[in-house]
């Protein structure tokens, strides 16, 4: 049975857009949205500061819909100002598209291991098969993820992974945004490090 980790959001990611008035690149939501009526049309934006000088931008969310085409439940969310509204539309590509920004994921996610990955008890010899799941669509390195888990410096994951001792089915080197499973052989005479703690905050 695979040990499972998990790849958590911990806040929302930052906002990538050029600032038109100290030209920074980052904004930061806060969960806040505007809503503006014309007759039976709604306009709806989910509001960003920038990082730097404060501005505001507006992420366009709905545009000139008609009230009785928005589902009660996302009109109400909107009006309440639900964080967690706000954080499936900033992972929705069709907002990010329509609005022609990305994210930046830094700081804002943590790894949660099972507290006995890399225990002592497990022999040399026992292959570790992990379960990595993802509790958002982030954009991150399986040879960080792996590095981090395990407490190894990011060189000795590639290490092991030249020579085989560990595999899974997506290219470790590349960045993945869903769940994957890898294989940790263990009968290499180094071992991975047990982490110093379950959760490695990021």
């Amino acid at each position: 049975m695979p040990r499972t980790w998990v790849v958590v959001p911990t806040c929302l990611p930052l906002v990538i857009r050029r600032c038109r008035t100290c030209a920074s690149e980052r904004f930061r939501a806060h969960g806040k949205f505007r809503l503006n009526a014309h007759h039976k049309l709604l306009d709806a934006w989910l509001l960003a500061l920038c990082a730097v000088c404060g501005e505001t931008t507006k992420l366009t969310v709905l545009e000139r819909v008609t009230v009785r085409s928005i589902r009660p439940e996302l009109l109400d969310r909107l009006h309440h100002n639900d964080p967690g509204l706000a954080a499936e539309l900033l992972q929705d590509p069709v907002v990010r598209r329509r609005n022609r920004v990305a994210l930046d994921w830094d700081g804002a996610w943590r790894l949660d291991t099972d507290p006995d990955t890399g225990a002592p008890e497990c022999p040399e010899d026992e292959a570790v098969e992990v379960e990595v799941r993802f509790a958002a669509r982030i954009p991150v390195r399986p040879v960080r993820l792996i590095a981090d888990g395990f407490g190894l410096p990011r060189a000795e994951v590639e290490r092991l992974i030249a020579e085989g001792s560990l595999v899974s089915a997506v290219r470790l080197s590349g960045k993945v945004t869903g769940g994957f499973t890898f294989t940790l052989k263990r009968g290499s005479d180094e071992r991975p490090r047990p982490s110093e703690e379950a959760t490695l905050r990021r």
